[in-house]
């Protein structure tokens, strides 16, 4: 895994990404990317991308590094439902047996699981899912996480691309597992501020947006960092009732802070089979969650 940049100069100069991703993305519902670049603790966003299909987010990881990104999927399983399931330790050849089943085998073992486990403890966690607040990843329905990570990160190692913590690839091309939600959260609270259902695409959600935006624009989370937006794309994010934009841009800013940190601010030990949220909290003193 590559060292963060080791100068001021050397970060603002490192392109940024963030990533919306979608494991059956479309022209209507693509995947979404947010380009920027840091500027001391100003983070610029250059430009949002819209893509329709799975291989142009193929595309997207070989494009040449250097490069830092925060992806919205899950890099790994719960240890407890790999063991379960019989799988090899160790992280690659794991993700080698599970990229090559198909879904519907993902969701009757998974089902499986779960029906054998009593009520209240159905999924199995990783220990990033405390402290990020994110659903297992081993959820295959609201939302499909675990189709995320079959669809995503296989594609991630087959591009050569770095995971922090897990996987070894071109040290110019980095990815981080992100998650808006936790960002947000701390941001608006527990305010919705998206929907894919028309329905609920109100004007209460409308309003949460444009206050997380505000958030964003004046430094108030703890990452210390500022978002610079021009009037077109502040609206751009403000309007995207969906929330995928900003959820981009939310995983982008994670990759920022990230790339001010020593070992891009994970902890020092991780499960190497599960992985771990960027900027997830952790205890410093004795390496392990907050």
């Amino acid at each position: 895994m590559s060292a963060p940049p080791s100068s001021v100069a050397a970060v603002a100069t490192l392109p940024l990404l963030g990533v919306d991703f979608s494991s059956a993305p479309t022209r209507r519902k693509p995947i979404v990317l947010a380009r920027g670049h840091a500027d001391g603790s100003l983070l610029r966003l250059d430009a949002i991308e819209l893509l329709p299909d799975l291989s142009a987010f193929s595309a997207l990881l070989q494009r040449p590094g250097p490069w830092l990104g925060g992806f919205d999927l899950p890099f790994g399983l719960p240890r407890e439902l790999v063991v379960a399931q019989g799988w090899p330790l160790a992280w690659l050849p794991w993700l080698r047996v599970y990229a090559a089943l198909p879904r519907s085998e993902i969701r009757e073992r998974f089902s499986a699981f779960c029906a054998a486990r009593p009520a209240g403890a159905k999924f199995a966690h990783r220990a990033t899912d405390g402290p990020a607040g994110s659903s297992p990843s081993m959820k295959w329905v609201n939302p499909p996480v675990a189709y995320m990570l079959h669809a995503g990160v296989p594609r991630l190692v087959d591009a050569g691309v770095t995971l922090a913590g897990l996987h070894a690839g071109d040290p110019q091309r980095v990815a981080l597992e992100a998650y808006p939600g936790l960002l947000a959260r701390e941001l608006i609270g527990a305010r919705s501020y998206k929907s894919d259902e028309r329905a609920k695409q109100t004007p209460e959600r409308l309003i949460a947006r444009k206050d997380l935006v505000d958030a964003l624009e004046q430094g108030r989370s703890r990452l210390g960092l500022r978002l610079k937006l021009r009037h077109a794309q502040r609206d751009e994010l403000v309007a995207d009732a969906r929330g995928d934009r900003l959820d981009a841009v939310l995983c982008m800013l994670q990759a920022a802070w990230a790339a001010t940190q020593s070992n891009h601010g994970l902890p020092p030990a991780i499960d190497p089979l599960e992985g771990w949220i960027v900027t997830a909290p952790w205890n410093a003193d004795v390496g392990s969650a907050a």
